[in-house]
């Protein structure tokens, strides 16, 4: 039986904005964790773009095989196969390995809160001094929406009662701060949605 190969249009029409606006941080890295890889295109994309890094995918259990099959129609060999990684793991990753930045795209608004709070949590078991954290996805702003559609996505998101929501930018940004993490970057990205850039510094 063949693979089914995994695809997102959105990964698809936003991986050209995000690689613009990240690529200086790709060029000083050497390792990136990405967390909730998906469908792995950012992944293939980013890495092909950056081919001095190691790229590593992580997803729940469920998403591992899609992913794998992803990284099976490619030859790339700067992206890893992916970590089974769920934020809330006491442990993220075993043999205690650190990386130079964290990705994730469109995935607090799909999480619980207390997901959102347990990925912060985590960071520091996985990451190296004067780490990069970057986040993509829609955002508000002192409670309000930054577009109309974000509302409307908002209260479709809330409709499924499991805890989805588009988060408020100042309580993600102050758990990003109680971790070290300082907000360097905030770039408005089309579709209403925002890439958010974070640099933890040495202590």
């Amino acid at each position: 039986m063949s693979l089914v190969i995994p695809f997102s249009g959105a990964c698809e029409r936003n991986k050209d904005v995000i690689l613009d606006v990240i690529s200086p941080y790709l060029n000083k890295a050497k390792t990136v964790l990405e967390i909730g890889s998906g469908t792995a295109q950012h992944a293939i994309y980013f890495a092909q773009n950056a081919p001095h890094i190691v790229w590593q995918t992580s997803d729940q259990k469920e998403y591992l095989e899609g992913i794998n099959a992803q990284l099976q129609n490619t030859n790339i060999d700067n992206v890893q196969r992916p970590y089974e990684l769920d934020v809330n793991q006491t442990q993220w990753i075993e043999n205690q390995l650190r990386f130079d930045l964290i990705y994730t795209a469109n995935t607090f608004h799909i999480m619980r809160w207390s997901d959102v709070c347990a990925f912060f949590n985590g960071l520091n078991s996985a990451v190296n001094k004067n780490a990069v954290l970057v986040v993509y996805g829609p955002f508000k702003y002192n409670g309000n929406f930054t577009s109309a559609s974000n509302q409307v996505f908002d209260q479709t998101l809330r409709s499924r009662e499991c805890g989805s929501a588009i988060r408020n930018f100042e309580a993600v940004d102050e758990l990003a701060k109680e971790q070290g993490f300082e907000l360097i970057k905030d770039h408005p990205m089309p579709a209403n949605n925002q890439c958010l850039i974070w640099k933890r510094e040495a202590k």
